[in-house]
């Protein structure tokens, strides 16, 4: 191959990838708030103690372990129900860590799936049996439920003296 055709292949496949990356914009940028929460709330699950699962913050909150339960079976509902599914997890029967962590990674892959199946083009289908709600509306509704979980979780952290994952790496104020 001469230069010049490898030059026009290699314009044409930059080009291509661009258009490729530009498809779903709407969906790419929600993902992206999607993917640094997922980060946090994995992260956070996986640095509290054994022990700490069963902290509460006061006498009349969730523990640190229900918490995560909650966030994982919240999740399982509501991605599955935008790939048309309908699952109920069990992680609120669940206390040992292990198991906790267990269902948020398999609520996080059902969300992963989720993300992955809905386009820019049908992220404003309604969700059945779910009112108004469209499957973007219905993701991005969980990736705000999960950012309100995590600072709840962030709190729980700071009392056990664990620093939450968001603030790893900055300086102490």
């Amino acid at each position: 191959m001469n230069r010049s055709v490898v030059m026009i292949f290699a314009a044409a496949l930059a080009g291509g990838c661009a258009l490729q990356a530009q498809t779903n914009p709407l969906i790419a940028e929600s993902k992206r708030a999607y993917t640094a929460i997922k980060t946090n709330l994995t992260k956070a699950a996986d640095k509290m103690s054994d022990e700490n699962y069963s902290f509460k913050a006061s006498p009349e909150i969730r523990t640190f372990g229900a918490l995560i339960a909650h966030i994982a079976d919240t999740q399982m509902r509501t991605c599955a129900a935008v790939k048309g599914e309908q699952k109920q997890a069990d992680a609120a029967s669940k206390t040992a860590k292990a198991d906790l962590v267990a269902a948020l990674k398999a609520s996080f892959d059902e969300c992963d799936a989720a993300w992955d199946s809905i386009t820019d083009a049908n992220a404003g289908e309604a969700l059945a049996g779910r009112g108004q709600r469209s499957k973007l509306g219905a993701l991005v509704g969980n990736t705000i439920h999960d950012n309100e979980e995590y600072g709840y979780l962030a709190v729980y952290m700071r009392l056990k003296g664990v620093v939450p994952p968001s603030s790893e790496g900055r300086p102490p104020m």
